[in-house]
């Protein structure tokens, strides 16, 4: 049986500031990510030549730029599908290169298996941004 949403719940959903701090929170880590890639370039280009992607300092770079530019659209509610949509691709790829849990065997497996599907998990809160972020706009 349908059970309508309990008013103060209701309420917290509805409030402006729901909306902002959930997006804040999904986009934290990249924003965190960005900000400290930047600040230690030589170590992001480690980062990346690490995982075996070359030529390491462009992809250092375009892992700033999508860390700190998706947010940034996502954020401000302007352009949101496009910053979900870089940061759900950015986060599948990330997750086929830094968690290929099939390779692995044991406890590594076990914990690269967990963090891959975490990392879809993430791409679906970036499909329900931009989804909300639609119904936000048709509504204005």
């Amino acid at each position: 049986m349908y059970s309508p949403t309990p008013r103060l719940i209701a309420a917290i959903l509805d409030h402006p500031a729901t909306w902002f701090v959930a997006r804040l929170a999904l986009t934290g880590p990249y924003i965190l990510g960005g900000v400290v890639k930047l600040t230690d370039w030589h170590g992001a280009v480690a980062e990346q030549a690490h995982f075996g992607l070359q030529p390491a300092a462009f992809f250092a770079a375009l892992t700033i730029a999508v860390e700190l530019i998706g947010p940034a659209l996502i954020l401000a509610d302007r352009l949101a599908w496009l910053g979900a949509g870089m940061l759900g691709v950015f986060t599948l790829l990330a997750a086929l290169v830094a968690n290929a849990f099939w390779t692995l065997h044991g406890a590594e497996r076990f914990m690269a298996t967990n963090a891959f599907f975490e990392h879809l998990g993430l791409i679906g809160g970036f499909a329900l941004v931009a989804v909300v972020s639609r119904l936000r706009e048709r509504r204005a």
